[in-house]
């Protein structure tokens, strides 16, 4: 039997004609790479994308949860402000040193598989602080709690960037942080509703277990690229896992810090997440039922809507952002503006219930400037160092609070006049108007700072 070797040739026209479906990022049918030409329906990308953003929305649920508890922990733990501080603050120590480690991550390992794990530690510590029996455990629980959660929005930006046009990408990380914050309103008034029916510990059990349904939901469901569920990619970085050496680690964190706006956006939105969080997260309910003599679950209502007004102006910040083509003037208008905002809550003492819901909204909406950052960064760096530039900018973002909070118990106890009720200490309006001012000047350090920023115009600068 004779066998004939079929040689083909193909000319210019052909060649460009038939090559450019056998792109590498095309998926494999029956060995053979398919060429799609249909980008994801917006229904798949938000399914794959609210996945992840459901973890996110359970992270600010633990970040903020101790605010309306405070009373419960110290009682339990047999703790003074500057313990609980640090109680809660436990949490943003792992979340800020983990940034970095999960921006490469999500550069080599991709979306998926960090958000899968970290939802499982993350399950893990909520059962260990919801079983503490001594403080150090409660410690370690809210450890594994924030460094775990801490993957959660550099993995949604991540999912963003590969599963979105890059037109929607400010607006879309405006929408993860309403995920976040519709969390953080849980931890509020319905939580404290909740306590008045169970223990604090039972409540945490059962978000652990809703932790863990989002583990599985992440890993059945979730993917890197569209072309893993038969889309067209949009362009998102390639994942290679030979990437993930020491040596290049260590450049590409050295690679982002070569470029100005880096430095800059590290230090400038900690001042005004420090605030929202602190706020919050931790001293507010204490300071509105004391020096307002609002009830806990009015005061925990009352910093809901700050959160509320938080989610809400992030979205629309960043829309604007995009629509208007620029970053800085934006950011700037937004931190002026929740200046102002928060020198009226910390030192108008005599005000009506309205008047005090009005400063709050504005100075929560206000705050959502910050979510310009994250885009802001992005433009600012080359396109490859784009998950290791979130992770840098994130770590930023939460100084604010792993500082603040813990800063602000030391000078409530540093101010105590010895007053205790129901075995809680009673700090005077002073204490908190002291450490309400450290708040305030890191976030005027944050105004001033915005003015040596290089406006991007929504475009990528490298």
């Amino acid at each position: 039997m004779k066998v004939c070797a079929l040689k083909l040739e193909l000319t210019d026209d052909t060649r460009s004609t038939i090559l450019p479906t056998f792109q590498r990022n095309e998926p494999l049918r029956h060995g053979v790479k398919m060429h799609l030409n249909h980008s994801p329906p917006p229904r798949a990308a938000w399914f794959v994308w609210g996945l992840g953003a459901l973890f996110y929305l359970m992270g600010f649920f633990h970040r903020v949860a101790p605010a309306v508890m405070t009373e419960e922990l110290m009682r339990e733990f047999n703790i003074n402000a500057t313990a609980l501080g640090n109680l809660s603050a436990f949490y943003f120590y792992s979340y800020v040193a983990m940034q970095i480690p999960t921006g490469i991550l999500a550069d080599t390992w991709g979306p998926r598989r960090l958000l899968t794990m970290g939802s499982l530690v993350a399950g893990i510590g909520t059962l260990i602080f919801a079983l503490a029996p001594q403080i150090i455990w409660a410690n370690l629980g809210r450890l594994l709690i924030g460094g775990s959660v801490a993957v959660a929005f550099v993995g949604l930006l991540k999912v963003a960037n590969n599963w979105f046009p890059p037109r929607y990408y400010a607006m879309v990380s405006g929408v993860a942080l309403f995920f976040g914050i519709i969390g953080a309103v849980f931890a509020g008034t319905p939580l404290r509703l909740l306590m008045n029916h169970y223990s604090w510990r039972t409540v945490i059990m059962l978000s652990a277990l809703a932790t863990f349904v989002i583990c599985l939901g992440i890993w059945f469901f979730v993917r890197d690229y569209p072309h893993e569920k038969g889309y067209t990619d949009l362009g998102g970085t390639e994942i290679d896992a030979g990437k993930s050496s020491l040596q290049k680690i260590i450049q590409g964190i050295a690679d982002v810090f070569n470029y100005p706006n880096t430095w800059f956006l590290c230090v400038i939105p900690g001042g005004l997440v420090g605030c929202v969080l602190t706020f919050s997260g931790l001293w507010g309910v204490p300071f509105l039922t004391t020096h307002h003599k609002l009830s806990p679950p009015m005061a925990a209502a009352m910093t809901s809507t700050l959160l509320v007004a938080w989610a809400v102006g992030g979205p629309v910040f960043g829309w604007f952002s995009d629509r208007l083509g620029h970053r800085k003037r934006l950011y700037l208008i937004g931190s002026v503006i929740s200046i102002a905002g928060w020198l009226s809550i910390t030192f108008i003492t005599k005000i009506p219930i309205y008047g005090l819901v009005a400063m709050l909204l504005v100075t929560g909406f206000s705050s959502g400037c910050i979510i310009i950052t994250f885009a802001f960064a992005k433009e600012s760096v080359p396109s490859h160092l784009s998950g290791t530039v979130s992770g840098v900018v994130n770590m930023g973002v939460m100084m604010g609070p792993t500082l603040l909070q813990p800063a602000v118990g030391w000078i409530l106890d540093l101010k105590w006049q010895g007053e205790v009720i129901r075995g809680i200490r009673l700090y005077t309006l002073d204490a908190y108007q002291t450490g309400f001012s450290l708040m305030i000047a890191w976030t005027v350090l944050s105004f001033l700072l915005l003015f040596f920023t290089r406006e991007t115009h929504c475009r990528q600068m490298v």
